[in-house]
């Protein structure tokens, strides 16, 4: 069923199955993780270099760095364009190298991925992956089986499986997409679906013995679903300082992208869905389309590019952009004057940003978009302009404030401090502590059964 993966070398992202070429030989032998069996789970995977598949890929690379064997079941690489990336085929493939094996099974994808369409592309990865899974899981007889959200579709195959052999569950929340998928219209008009969605993912949290989660928030939301809190732990989405860093002198981009010293970039880079309502930016950017020095780029890629796109390519400050080379990610998050996050307010409290630790450790200027008393407006408090979320004129004056008279030293110092919260290597050894608090008590218990 499976055919092999041939090596990939034009992705931003090495694939994590070649990682186990360049794990040195002592960590990856000798690591807090040795001899540790583990599952990974999930639709989203590297090299996709946004969003969760990013993250997942990092964290499978610290498991392997710290002595685990590792078998990820997933998809071709596909997101945010919701298309294959090239170099992949749509279709049952295997690439095993060493320690590490990475399982693809296909899903179906669509030219625009909503309302229901949002649904067709995880279920269908749970059907294809459901017998993958459940054997590699049977086969493997793995300490830990570490399934990621979104999908939750694909839960009870693992779950089923976990049980027979005795493994330790572990769900890491990444986004509440069935609360997601309604707060912000996909699926508004099926409330049916809602009620059968939410007794599903009540009845999936219920058989799990850890629940990770990357907010408070989203772990408040969690207990409310009837997850023990004694069972659930926050580890933020993190970001790596030793490639993210202020950089000073020139930046290249400007004078690549045709622009001079004096214009004032507002930058937004990540995924364009419908989450992050960049509506309410590009409404604003309408309205400083008089004033020649202020710029707007927009970079990356999602379902709802082409609308925007179409909708405001044509004024002459807005510019869109693919998303960057990784290797150039640095740069580009050093080209701006002030980055922006918006947020569609049915989404606060949702979905805690991943791209927000790029920004901060960036030490450019921060304009976000949400309500008080969130935790996104609670936790940039101090190190960015907070301003209501859906209100252009409101970001239009906070944009055109940072341009001429905000004085922002105070901002980026804190900022600095709220990047060196969310480091990659704290980030991912709490992960390992959080999901192995009894760890020494699976050690013993594999140790018995082997």
């Amino acid at each position: 069923m499976f055919k092999p993966e041939p090596p990939v070398t034009n992705h931003a992202l090495l694939d994590t199955a070649q990682v186990a070429d360049i794990i040195p030989h002592d960590a990856a032998t000798g690591g807090t993780l040795s001899g540790q069996r583990i599952v990974v789970y999930g639709m989203n995977y590297s090299p996709e270099f946004a969003g969760v598949g990013k993250y997942t890929g990092e964290i499978v690379e610290h498991f392997a760095a710290e002595g685990a064997d590792v078998a990820v079941i997933t998809t071709p690489p596909h997101y945010p364009g919701w298309a294959v990336q090239t170099g992949y085929a749509n279709r049952f493939s295997a690439q095993t190298r060493s320690r590490l094996a990475v399982y693809r099974c296909p899903l179906t994808l669509g030219k625009k991925m909503r309302g229901i369409w949002r649904l067709v592309a995880p279920v269908t990865f749970a059907l294809t992956s459901a017998p993958v899974a459940i054997w590699q899981i049977l086969r493997r007889k793995p300490d830990v089986v570490f399934i990621v959200e979104p999908t939750l579709f694909a839960a009870p195959a693992a779950l089923l499986a976990a049980r027979l052999v005795g493994a330790h569950t572990v769900l890491h929340v990444q986004d509440l997409e069935v609360d997601a998928a309604f707060a912000i219209g996909h699926l508004s008009d099926f409330k049916l679906l809602k009620a059968i969605g939410s007794a599903f993912e009540r009845a999936c949290l219920a058989q799990l013995d850890t629940v990770v989660t990357i907010s408070d928030r989203m772990a408040d939301k969690l207990a409310q679903k009837g997850v023990p809190r004694e069972r659930l732990a926050i580890v933020r989405n993190w970001v790596d300082l030793d490639h993210i860093r202020p950089l000073a002198g020139p930046n290249p981009y400007r004078s690549e992208l045709g622009y001079s010293e004096d214009d004032f970039i507002v930058l937004y880079s990540g995924n364009i869905g419908a989450k992050q309502g960049l509506s309410v930016l590009l409404d604003a950017a309408e309205m400083l389309v008089s004033d020649p020095r202020i710029k707007f780029i927009v970079a990356g890629e999602g379902p709802a590019k082409a609308h925007l796109t179409k909708r405001y390519g044509h004024q002459p400050n807005i510019r869109f952009l693919p998303f960057q080379p990784y290797e150039k990610l640095n740069a580009f998050l050093n080209l701006p004057d002030l980055h922006a996050l918006t947020q569609d307010p049915g989404a606060a409290d949702l979905v805690l940003p991943s791209k927000l630790g790029g920004m901060l450790a960036s030490g450019r200027s921060i304009v976000v978009t949400a309500d008080d008393g969130t935790e996104l407006a609670d936790f940039v408090r101090g190190a960015a302009t907070v301003v209501q979320p859906g209100s252009a004129t409101a970001l239009a004056s906070a944009i055109r404030a940072a341009a001429y008279s905000i004085d922002v030293t105070g901002q980026r110092a804190v900022a600095a401090a709220k990047a060196r919260e969310l480091g990659k290597r704290s980030a991912l050894t709490h992960l390992v502590s959080a999901i192995g608090a009894e760890w020494s008590k699976l050690v013993r218990r594999s140790s018995a059964v082997r």
